[in-house]
């Protein structure tokens, strides 16, 4: 089963710890290496990016930042799984690194089931 996962959190946040990037970096490495991880990777900021609409009939465009936005995806990760419950899992590790290494930090791991894709 294919997931994928979005690290949410305030924008504002700043840059991680060295400490939590090395932490991932381990744990991103050992999952790719067993084959569990198939991609993962940081996304730029809400004032890069760009949300095209359709509503009423009609395509609008609007780029960001976006005030109304209170959490954005701050990074991904695309994993092979056997079960929901595993890649739940996975996110729990995630906020727990986020624990251990960023005292402070809060945010979320959405966990999405990917349809569809080899």
């Amino acid at each position: 089963m294919r997931y994928i996962t979005f690290v949410k959190m305030t924008e504002d946040v700043g840059d991680p710890p060295p400490a939590l990037v090395e932490a991932m970096g381990k744990e991103m490495q050992a999952a790719f290496a067993d084959g569990s991880m198939i991609e993962a990777g940081g996304l730029s900021g809400m004032r890069d990016s760009t949300e095209i609409r359709l509503a009423g009939g009609t395509i609008t465009q609007v780029d960001g930042p976006y005030a109304e936005g209170k959490e954005v995806a701050g990074g991904y990760a695309i994993t092979e799984v056997r079960s929901h419950e595993e890649a739940v899992e996975g996110a729990r590790r995630v906020l727990e690194l986020h624990l251990e290494h960023w005292p402070g930090w809060e945010g979320a791991v959405e966990v999405r089931q990917m349809f569809g894709s080899q």
